[in-house]
């Protein structure tokens, strides 16, 4: 079975074809730019890239150009379209509604719309891509698999805040955690290599890159997580805030320089995180480089304090779940960055977490086990595929 994997956003459509069920990768590539003159389109097959600089005015344009490229003589993999099966969709917002992947019918897509109203970035482009891609391929199913799915799991104490009840009632202002096809995939990976069914692993699984989340998984399914009713919240993230007292938002609202609300919502998403702190970069690469030259700049303060909130993480889900088999480490950061994966887990001997320095130096995107000899909890990195996932996920509803 041939499945493509397909990604909108607002102005970029990233996808990928698999065969199935052996998750061969046939081809991928970016379009970035859509709606903008100087938009590109990078394909690749196999060892091979192509680049393709024309306009692409909106994203029907993208997808008829990426078909395009899958089933030319120059540059694809099909004979014909018709070779495509199925067409998985990433979806960011699913709500309470949908726990796992679903085939997309008329409901699904009015559920994807009405969710537009909780993830305003995502889920409108999220919604043109499926669209165009039903106009593209007709007939073909199509499956979304939602970022916010694996969080369904997640107990009532764990997703509610504690604001007058009416307001998650009438609004379903709650915690829904996204990042969940990494965080899934994680836990499939994980419990492959300690060997056990994922039913009954417990795992602590960090996703680290511009974007960051953790989740306490019990018995292979998410009890908390820490981006909440929006990605803002938790960890600190390339550009955002993470956790901060909600108090502050009126403070600054009384100041000249942050006197619209939007403005104090831009610079918590934008300007904050660890550009913010550092005044370097968002890219802890960057901040690395900087903190080796300066020891007491700000570039070292942001990796400390990032370092800081994930430890401070570890250490409530090792108490939300008791018993932990391995934590999980993924993500541009988590797989390519041994500084922070050292200061993440230091002196944590005595709760059984022992990280293997040397195995640890030279751990770069590819899974390995980084525990001492005699650790009880493993550490473990493993590349995240959300590719991958959605694509067996789409397999598994379609064949």
């Amino acid at each position: 079975m041939i499945v493509l994997v397909v990604n909108c956003g607002s102005s970029s459509i990233k996808y990928q074809l698999y065969e199935m069920p052996e998750k061969k990768v046939l081809a991928k590539g970016l379009a970035e730019k859509v709606g903008e003159g100087d938009s590109i389109l990078t394909h690749r097959r196999g060892e091979e890239k192509f680049e393709i600089r024309q306009s692409i005015p909106n994203h029907k344009v993208g997808i008829e150009l990426i078909i395009g490229c899958l089933t030319s003589p120059e540059m694809g993999v099909l004979t014909t379209v018709k070779e495509i099966s199925a067409v998985g969709h990433r979806v960011v917002h699913g709500g309470e509604n949908y726990s796992a992947a679903i085939r997309i019918d008329q409901e699904v897509l009015s559920c994807i719309e009405e969710c537009a109203d909780l993830a305003p970035l995502h889920n409108p482009p999220n919604l043109i891509g499926i669209n165009e891609c039903r106009n593209a391929l007709p007939g073909v199913p199509m499956v979304a698999v939602f970022d916010t799915a694996f969080h369904q799991t997640l107990p009532k104490e764990a997703f509610l805040y504690a604001l007058p009840y009416e307001t998650y009632e009438k609004y379903r202002i709650r915690k829904y955690g996204f990042h969940g096809t990494s965080h899934a995939y994680i836990t499939s990976r994980a419990a492959a290599i300690l060997g056990k069914p994922a039913a009954e692993v417990n795992l602590i699984t960090c996703h680290l890159g511009n974007g960051c989340s953790m989740a306490a998984v019990r018995g292979g399914k998410s009890v908390d997580t820490t981006m909440g009713f929006t990605p803002l919240a938790g960890l600190i993230m390339g550009t955002r805030c993470g956790d901060i007292d909600p108090a502050i938002i009126p403070f600054l609202v009384s100041k000249p320089e942050y006197s619209k609300v939007s403005d104090i919502d831009k610079m918590m998403n934008k300007q904050s995180g660890l550009l913010g702190v550092s005044g370097v970069s968002n890219d802890m690469r960057n901040l690395e480089a900087a903190a080796s030259k300066d020891p007491k700049s700000r570039a070292k303060l942001a990796i400390d304090m990032f370092c800081y909130r994930v430890k401070s993480y570890i250490g409530a889900y090792l108490a939300v779940l008791g018993r932990v088999d391995a934590i999980c480490f993924t993500g541009g950061i988590g797989e390519n960055g041994p500084r922070v994966r050292a200061a993440s887990v230091s002196n944590l001997e005595n709760y059984g977490i022992a990280l293997d320095p040397e195995k640890n130096k030279d751990a770069r995107g590819r899974e390995v086990d980084l525990s001492m000899d005699g650790s009880k909890i493993k550490i473990l990195v493993i590349p995240t595929d959300e590719e991958g996932w959605i694509a067996e996920e789409t397999y598994n509803l379609c064949k």
